[in-house]
């Protein structure tokens, strides 16, 4: 037996591109099974602009499975949407009424320049993992789980920590663009493993940098990131970036100029 079918107002953000003025284009989506999600009503809309001869939204997507952090706009003002803990890719037409009138628009932060209506240059994330949010030297092959010794709890909080999937919904969902909670998962995931003591200090200290240079805003402590975050991911990271660049700041060596510590 057939599903149900919505139809809906889509009020949606419309922008050639990163010098274009934009605005809000109204389009109709008719006859969307509640079983698609919300992704598959686009390319359904964008199918019939085609059609048309106009020009299809742009938006980003990837695995749809809410595993790669590819998608993400806001819908009626929240970032990936209303239900909690879910991307916009496993979003699913069931969750709206038929007839209502739904305003898409892009993530707002201005180290997220629009590429392109919904499209936007999330770039800066990749360049504060670039600035510490790895393991410099190669670690060999995966070793047996019980061969390096970690705490349940530490385990357990690295594991949580390491699901961000680097979206932004934290970024569009904060009144001031923060990436704190992004940056403190990835600070987090190293800083409570073995493998990640070596360089934890200096990870510390770079990826705050690059995260202020990017012009991400400063945290407040709303947990409004929290909230929109897919992934669940705790403000208790941001704590325990606090704390880890603190004491990397309180303790920084400076180098010889052969690269060792002083």
């Amino acid at each position: 037996m057939a599903g149900k079918t919505l139809n809906l107002t889509l009020r949606v953000w419309r922008q050639k591109g990163p010098k274009d003025q934009g605005g809000f284009v109204d389009l109709q989506a008719k006859n969307v099974s509640e079983d698609a999600s919300f992704l598959e009503m686009l390319d359904a809309v964008n199918e019939e602009l085609v059609s048309k001869g106009d020009e299809p939204i742009a938006f980003d997507h990837d695995c749809r499975e809410g595993i790669c952090g590819a998608c993400g706009f806001v819908i009626d003002g929240e970032a990936h949407g209303p239900m909690k803990s879910t991307t916009v890719c496993q979003l699913h037409m069931r969750n709206f009424t038929d007839g209502a009138t739904l305003t898409i628009e892009p993530f707002r932060a201005q180290a997220f320049p629009v590429i392109k209506d919904l499209m936007v240059n999330r770039s800066a994330m990749d360049r504060i993992i670039s600035a510490g949010g790895y393991i410099s030297q190669n670690a060999g092959n995966a070793v047996d789980a019980n061969a390096i010794l970690v705490p349940k709890a530490d385990a357990d909080e690295a594991m949580s920590s390491a699901t961000c999937i680097q979206c932004g919904a934290c970024v569009a969902a904060c009144k001031n663009a923060s990436a704190a909670l992004f940056t403190s998962a990835k600070i987090s995931h190293m800083a409570l493993l073995p493998q990640g003591q070596v360089e934890r200090k200096e990870r510390a200290l770079r990826m705050v940098a690059a995260m202020d240079a990017e012009g991400f805003g400063a945290c407040t402590t709303t947990g409004a990131c929290e909230a929109a975050c897919p992934k669940d991911i705790q403000l208790t990271n941001i704590s325990r970036m606090n704390r880890e660049f603190l004491v990397a700041n309180a303790t920084k060596r400076e180098k010889h100029s052969d690269g060792g510590a002083g």
